[in-house]
């Protein structure tokens, strides 16, 4: 039988631990086909990242419909999309295939726009067209704390902030907003926020002592949406993807002189989620 097919808009990551080649990853071991269309090529390892080539926008454009039309697509997400011009040639891409909030295909936008130490990846008319072009268009979005920062001016520090940024994060246009915790490290716990305009939904997890978290945010939304194109409902689906993280996180191994990545080979031998 042929698995349920996902499409991811990303950037590669020479060393294996983020990007697509996360994504690929956990698509695997979440059982659906994954496929790519390749934003930009990074030179990079687990100590950090030394140089970025970015892919013409009509060539990602091209990568996205061209697996839409002959493969199909049951659910797309994006990740690193480099600078404005690809969010664009994203947007109208995912349009044309029928990606998107307005289409039948869920798309969940992860938006890249913060290194690991919450340096800005992207300028800033990139991020006012990730806001303007994609957001609009997302089934979900899932920024960290960081990228909640440069997309919304809020500074989260607890609850009630990270309440105000998904409310925020609603307003420019995505069904729903899942704001993640991870990063407000003076909470015992890590407490993931869903938001769909009307419910709160809380995500508890616990929080492992562990700096090899390179990919952790490629790997939950890429979960979330395995889950997505097998026509799981959204909180299921995020519930879903949480857990994964979870265990992906406690299974995390060193890897090179810098941060090694989540593991997603746990669920190679158990069926557990």
């Amino acid at each position: 039988m042929t698995p349920p097919t996902v499409l991811t808009i990303a950037g590669s990551d020479s060393g294996g631990g983020a990007g697509l080649q996360a994504d690929l990853r956990t698509f695997f071991a979440c059982g659906v086909h994954g496929m790519t269309a390749v934003t930009a090529v990074t030179v990079q390892n687990s100590v950090g990242v030394s140089g970025i080539v970015e892919i013409p926008p009509d060539v990602v454009a091209a990568q996205i419909e061209a697996v839409a039309v002959d493969i199909g697509v049951q659910a797309a997400k994006t990740g690193m999309l480099a600078n404005a011009d690809i969010i664009v040639a994203v947007a109208g891409a995912c349009d044309r295939v029928g990606i998107g909030k307005e289409g039948a295909i869920p798309f969940v936008v992860d938006p890249v726009c913060a290194s690991m130490g919450g340096d800005q990846l992207l300028r800033d008319d990139a991020l006012d067209a990730l806001r303007a072009e994609l957001f609009a268009r997302a089934t979900l979005v899932t920024p960290n704390l960081d990228e909640v920062r440069l997309l919304t001016g809020i500074d989260v520090t607890n609850l009630d902030e990270q309440k105000q940024a998904a409310e925020a994060l609603l307003a420019y246009g995505p069904q729903w907003a899942l704001v993640k915790g991870g990063h407000m490290r003076n909470v015992e716990d890590c407490v993931d926020l869903l938001y769909d305009g009307t419910e709160f939904h809380e995500l508890p997890g616990p929080r492992f002592d562990t700096g090899n978290t390179h990919g952790s945010g490629d790997t939950l939304a890429s979960a979330i949406t395995s889950q997505l194109a097998q026509g799981v409902p959204v909180p299921d689906a995020v519930a879903f993807g949480k857990r994964f993280i979870v265990r992906s996180v406690r299974d995390s191994y060193p890897l090179g002189k810098g941060h090694g990545p989540v593991s997603p080979f746990w669920r190679l031998s158990t069926d557990e989620v």
